[in-house]
Formats: C-alpha cells, sequence, structure tokens
C-alpha cells in the first residue's frame, strides 16, 4: 500500500512538471487579457493608442502650438541652445559668464531633472555625475543665487501640456484661459503661447541666459536661426523670443517612447515582466493612478494636491531672502487666487522617474516605494494642506505589501527609457564644456 501512495506522489510531481510550462503560459495570457481590458477601460475605448508616445522626428503627431509650428531646423537649432553653456551670458556676478546653461538645471543624465533637490544655475559650482554634485558656491551672495524654491520639473513629454510651471502660470490658452488677472507680468501669455513657448522665453530672463545677435555671430550661430526662422524679418531673427522658440520646439520631441511600457502598448507582449505586467494591473485598477496619470505621457492637464512637504522642512534646502515659501507652498492657488486651487500642484509625468531621484514638488522623497507607500497610507505630509483640498486618490487604496512591490516595479523599470542621451548634442557650437562650465563642473564631467 505504501508503494502505490508513493508511486502516485511521484507520478503527481511528474505531471506538475510537465504542466508547468503549460501553467505560466496561461497565467501570463490570463494577465495579458487583464492588462488589455483595463487599458480599454482607462482609455474610454480607444485601447493601447490612447497611451502611445509618438516617434520624436513625427513632428504632426507630437502636440505643438500654432504659433510655433515643429520643425527639423528649429529642433537641431534648440537642442544646441538647451546644451550651450555659451548662452549664460548675463549673470548678476562678474566673471560668472559662460559658466551654465537650460541643461545645467536639465541634464540627460538626471532624465532631463536636476539631479539634486533644488536645480542651481549661476552661482553653482560642480555637477558630479548626473548633477547631484553641484553645490552652491561660498562665495556667492545668497540673495545672488540662481535657485528655484521648487523642486526643477522634468522636460519629458513636456508636449502633453498646455501650461508651464507646477503652478501652471506660464501658458495663455486652453487651461488658463480665465486667469487673465495673474499674466500682469507676463507678456507672452498675452501674445497667445502656449506653456512651453512661454517658458522657453521667460526662463532666459530668471535664469539669465543671453540669446541675442552678438551671441549669435559670437558662436557661428546665425545660419542656424536663418534655416529656423526663414519667414522671421532679419531685425527680428536673432532675439530670445527665436532663440526660446527654438528651444521649445527641440522640448517638445522629448519623448520617453523607447520605455518598456511603450514597447508593450505597441505589441510586444514580451516587453515587460511578470512583475511589472502586476504592477501595471495595479496602476491602471486598485491603486487609481491612472486616473490623474494617463494619457500617453501619462499625466493629466490637472492639478492636484497629494499633501506633500515644501523646502522650507528641509536642513539642505536655500531659500532666497525674497521668496514667500508659504505663497509658493499654495501651489496654482498662489497663481490663480482661487482658494480651491490652494495646495494643488500640475501632474508631472512618470516616466524615468528613477533618473531623477527626487519626488514631489518639494522633493520631499528618494524613493518610488515610499511614494507609492505614502499614497497608499493617506497620511498627509504637510500639515498645513486642508483635507478638504486632497486628491479623491490619496488613501484609502488598500494595496498589500506585493502590491506595492509590484506597482514599484512598474513605475521603476517599465517606464524608463534607457536611451534618452540621443537628444544630446556631441559638441556645442562654442566648444564649451556642457551641461555646466564652471572650474569644477568641467573636472566632473571630464571636459579638461
Amino acid at each position: 500500500m505504501r508503494a502505490i501512495i508513493f508511486l502516485l506522489a511521484i507520478l503527481t510531481m511528474f505531471v506538475s512538471c510537465q504542466n508547468d510550462d503549460d501553467y505560466q503560459s496561461i497565467d501570463q495570457t490570463l494577465v495579458d487579457d487583464t492588462l488589455a481590458e483595463l487599458i480599454i477601460d482607462a482609455s474610454g475605448g480607444e485601447g493601447s493608442s490612447f497611451f502611445i508616445l509618438p516617434d520624436s522626428d513625427d513632428f504632426t503627431a507630437i502636440p505643438q502650438d500654432p504659433l510655433n509650428p515643429i520643425t527639423s531646423a528649429k529642433v537641431a537649432l534648440g537642442q544646441l541652445l538647451l546644451h550651450e553653456t555659451a548662452t549664460g551670458g548675463d549673470p548678476k556676478t562678474e566673471g560668472r559668464e559662460f559658466q551654465y546653461a537650460c541643461a545645467t538645471c536639465h541634464p540627460v543624465a538626471a532624465a532631463f531633472n536636476a539631479g539634486r533637490r533644488q536645480g542651481i544655475g549661476e552661482g553653482g559650482i560642480g555637477f558630479g555625475l548626473k548633477g547631484e554634485g553641484r553645490f552652491v558656491d561660498p562665495e556667492m551672495p545668497i540673495d545672488s543665487l540662481d535657485v528655484q524654491p521648487v523642486r526643477v520639473p522634468t522636460l519629458l513629454n513636456l508636449a502633453y501640456q498646455d501650461v508651464a510651471l507646477w503652478d501652471g502660470r506660464f501658458g495663455g490658452t486652453g487651461t488658463n484661459e480665465g486667469t487673465e488677472a495673474g499674466w500682469t507680468e507676463i507678456p507672452e501669455n498675452f501674445e497667445g503661447f502656449q506653456g512651453i513657448e512661454v517658458q522657453a522665453m521667460q526662463g532666459q530672463d530668471a535664469h539669465r541666459l543671453l540669446i541675442d545677435e552678438g551671441f549669435v555671430d559670437t558662436f557661428s550661430y546665425r545660419e542656424l536661426f536663418d534655416a529656423a526662422f526663414p519667414d522671421v524679418p532679419e531685425e527680428e531673427r536673432y532675439s530670445r523670443k527665436t532663440g526660446g522658440l527654438a528651444i521649445a520646439a527641440f522640448n517638445r520631441t522629448l519623448l520617453a517612447n523607447r520605455a518598456p511600457w511603450q514597447e508593450y502598448l505597441k505589441g510586444d507582449l514580451s516587453a515587460l515582466s511578470r512583475q511589472q505586467k502586476r504592477g501595471a494591473i495595479v496602476f491602471l485598477d486598485q491603486g487609481k493612478c491612472v486616473q490623474c496619470h494617463t494619457g500617453p505621457a501619462l499625466k493629466d492637464k490637472g492639478f492636484h494636491s497629494f499633501g506633500f512637504g515644501d523646502f522650507d522642512g528641509a536642513p539642505d534646502a536655500v531659500i532666497k531672502p525674497d521668496v514667500d515659501i508659504t505663497a509658493v507652498a499654495k501651489g496654482r492657488g498662489n497663481f490663480t487666487g482661487n482658494t480651491d486651487d490652494d495646495y494643488k500642484f500640475k501632474t508631472p509625468t512618470l516616466y524615468n522617474l528613477i533618473d531623477g531621484g527626487i519626488f514631489g514638488h518639494g522633493g520631499t522623497f528618494t524613493s518610488i516605494r515610499d511614494v507609492v507607500a505614502y499614497k497608499n497610507e493617506g497620511v498627509s505630509q504637510n500639515a498645513v494642506v486642508p483635507s478638504g483640498q486632497l486628491a479623491d486618490q490619496f488613501g484609502g487604496l488598500e494595496l498589500t505589501e506585493a502590491q506595492i512591490s509590484d506597482l514599484t516595479v512598474f513605475l521603476t523599470e517599465a517606464l524608463r527609457d534607457s536611451d534618452l542621451t540621443r537628444y544630446v548634442p556631441e559638441a556645442s557650437n562654442s566648444g564649451f564644456c556642457f551641461p555646466a562650465n564652471d572650474d569644477q563642473a568641467r573636472v566632473d564631467i571630464g571636459c579638461d
């Protein structure tokens, strides 16, 4: 009798092993079928195409400002200008010319984030590997430092928004209709430009950049401007405005369209691991992430409050004396004056989060898993934020530890485009080091 039982046990184990591959195949099919159904639901019936980012050279498919059509000549010029430290020609302190550029606070190594809690333009020294080694020069007066009171947002997937900055103040159409009272110091809004274009122009003033005819001729950019703006009168062609429009056109092509999730959406079901697929299911279903992080860029055009902390609570934060951090903390409400908008900030894209390494408008998290757990728990980090202002998607999710792990892996791995260096020029026209050009940065980057 014992011999028969032993043989039956061996036979059962053999059959189980024989069918294991089939079982995994069936299980995988069920996961893919579940994902397909959730994608259809989340897209309003459109399916995978709703979430697919276009190719970066498919200009007709990329959302653009009608006042600034994307062309290959503008993109080529904008790519150089974004990285060109010779644009840093209007510093507040003598001797700091040509040490910084847009890319100083938006380096590719950090997925076009700053690589640190606060980006530092003029007055910063060093760079490190991806911007984390840029620090305040102790000889720089704090009131002259170029540092922002909120975390630098990524440039990835900017095309899928019509306003810019965390509070959305840049942009004179769509989302910002009815906010004209706050445009006093934003003349480009009155011209009808969208946020990306306004940011590229206003950013030159805010970050002490100088693009004019002198810059164009000194650093051999005339031919590129001529190709990019042949219809603009020559007396207006080499300017802050056209430089900004070129940078904006290039920024619109910065798309994380080679991430594994994108490949999966295009039909390669092997592009994601089993855990990444489980994480995608949480993202689209119980995690409620897709309710705000939707569309190709995984971000809506709304503003939400999740109670993140601000810069004033961090020991390493630099708050300039002329900054009202209480006003900054009100986010969208600080711009619109509408108390219903208080403490709400623009939804960020979720692509390449891991490369930036800092999360939340106040940079109060350094772990993606911690952000997921925080959202799941629903206890506000910022006690000042009224509970009535918190997003409906904050807390009450009841995710298990396994689901938190799966979602974290999806956000970390499936949404990471590992080939962003394709957007970086081989060299700048000036020949200067980039994305930073002070003495220590040149050593860190290997330019010297």
